[in-house]
């Protein structure tokens, strides 16, 4: 595997948005599926990250090796139909589709998600979600050890919920089919997106990792976050966000158990005021100290279920 990219003691807060995270031992950036497939096949019990946008990573670090799927970008567009691989950006895909005059990829403007980490969450915002285009998925399949092909029917695509959160399946790519639409249209949505995230959402400049929790149904996390009093939290290090109370922001050398544990205050003061346990959307990822430990199990039991 000599010709893979691969760094050694890696400060992984550098790849996160959230810019939190430890040292990890390895962490290999395959180019191609070729790559991938060499490294899966190699590696024992690797962890798989794309853009780092939606995860927590642990202060602790990490010992597994990382396979970080960021560079394999490739883009077609064949027509009406779009195949990107799995580390292709979605602002970049949005702004691709625009130049197509294609529509159904505007809601991807305002986040810094990968195509992959998108069809793991089954993304979406603003009335449109990535399933809704998907055409098929490329995907490692961990059971059969080879790659296979899913349908948008057979990736059990639910509110932020995909068939790849089992853990069988490995998100390499996909074809999507958009639909033709004037270039001033398309761009008048996607400036829309953006003003509503600059209003709303923090900027990059404050790290996050977007959205903390879930929306149960029929409901809006924010709004009970809000309602619940939450947006006064704010700790040496962490806070949250002022405009919007599903968001936690890192002040600066912020630790991955500052952060687990304002989450898990969130998490209790909107289930004693409503009754209502909000299911964390931010992943976890590395090791854990005790203290982590204990906070996690609490947190994301619901999941664990």
């Amino acid at each position: 595997m000599n010709n893979i990219e691969c760094k050694e003691n890696f400060e992984i807060k550098n790849l996160t948005s959230f810019k939190i995270g430890g040292v990890v031992d390895k962490i290999y950036f395959p180019k191609n599926q070729t790559e991938f497939l060499k490294l899966i096949k190699n590696l024992n019990n690797p962890i798989i990250l794309g853009n780092c946008s939606n995860v927590l990573f642990s202060s602790q670090g990490c010992r597994r090796p990382i396979i970080c799927t960021s560079k394999m970008s490739h883009i077609e567009f064949r027509g009406t139909k779009v195949i990107a691989e799995c580390g292709v950006k979605g602002p970049f895909l949005s702004q691709r589709a625009l130049e197509n005059k294609l529509s159904g990829f505007e809601f991807m403007i305002g986040f810094p998600g990968s195509i992959g980490g998108n069809l793991f969450m089954n993304a979406g915002a603003h009335s449109q979600s990535i399933s809704d285009t998907l055409s098929y998925a490329c995907l490692y399949d961990r059971d059969k050890d080879d790659i296979v092909y899913l349908t948008n029917k057979e990736m059990d695509f639910g509110y932020r919920h995909s068939i790849l959160q089992t853990g069988r399946y490995i998100a390499l790519g996909a074809e999507f089919d958009l639909k033709r639409e004037n270039p001033e249209v398309i761009k008048a949505l996607m400036d829309r997106n953006l003003e509503f995230r600059k209003n709303i959402q923090p900027p990059l400049t404050y790290p996050n990792a977007g959205s903390v929790f879930k929306n149960p149904e029929n409901d809006s996390a924010g709004r009970l976050l809000d309602k619940a009093g939450v947006k006064d939290y704010d700790f040496a290090r962490v806070a949250v966000w002022q405009k919007h109370a599903n968001f936690i922001i890192n002040k600066g050398d912020a630790t991955s158990e500052d952060v687990l544990e304002l989450m898990l205050i969130m998490q209790k003061k909107v289930k004693n005021t409503y009754t209502i346990e909000l299911t964390p959307e931010i992943r976890f990822v590395g090791e854990m100290n005790k203290h982590e430990e204990e906070i996690c199990q609490e947190l994301y039991k619901k999941m664990q279920k």
